[in-house]
């Protein structure tokens, strides 16, 4: 097995105080391995997305640590945290986010432009070529279609070679078949670049395909 590329142990999210306190999260702990495909499962609010946001640095945990390739993250400041977004998490989520006055290809440029870094231009070549995105480079998200969109913002994911991928039900939005080929795209990524990727979904389809599925109820954590 590869190398364990996150550990979360006893992580609590708690949202606000006395009679009118949500614990989000309770208690989860558990490792993933670099290279790994994690699934997480679990009804609407029951703590999947507090979890992804948490590993992301999106979201502060009330207790608890989160210790990524060595570096307990909760423990970083926010400028800290900043880099660790830009550099190691590659964030996909099911309302694409894309900047509606930049074409395709500065959107997917956009987190290097950030970090003030010159594109790899082969890599963006391909990028947008297994995306299916070559003939609409030069287009705005408003000329495109919601699958075509989906495409710009796991490109945008991808280009920074993140060790990371976070996806917040990538394919919410999509149909069956569109939904297929981005599940593709991303699982040849991480294969090729040996990323870890960790989707939260809904779909028992997409779920089955991973290496090892999480299911959270009630702030719970189950394997």
């Amino acid at each position: 097995m590869e190398n364990v590329i996150i550990t979360v142990e006893k992580l609590t999210k708690q949202y606000g105080k006395g009679d009118n306190a949500l614990l989000a999260l309770n208690d989860v702990s558990f490792k993933v391995h670099e290279g790994e495909f994690v699934a997480i499962t679990g009804e609407s609010g029951s703590g999947k997305t507090t979890l992804l946001n948490c590993l992301g640095s999106l979201d502060k945990p009330t207790g608890g640590s989160i210790i990524v390739d060595g570096t307990d993250i909760t423990t970083r400041s926010d400028a800290e945290l900043s880099a660790y977004r830009r550099r190691k998490i590659g964030f996909i989520f099911q309302m694409y986010n894309l900047i509606p006055v930049l074409n395709v290809e500065e959107n997917v440029v956009l987190p290097l432009n950030l970090d003030n870094t010159d594109p790899d231009m082969e890599y963006l070549d391909e990028l947008l070529n297994i995306t299916g995105l070559s003939q609409k480079r030069n287009n705005f998200p408003h000329e495109l279609s919601g699958g075509q969109q989906q495409r710009v913002a796991f490109a945008r994911a991808l280009i920074h070679k993140p060790p990371i991928i976070l996806a917040d039900e990538p394919t919410g939005n999509l149909d069956s078949k569109n939904s297929r080929e981005v599940i593709s795209i991303l699982k040849n990524s991480i294969k090729k670049y040996n990323q870890t990727l960790i989707l939260i979904t809904h779909d028992g389809s997409i779920a089955a395909q991973a290496d090892r599925i999480f299911r959270i109820t009630d702030g719970v954590l189950s394997e």
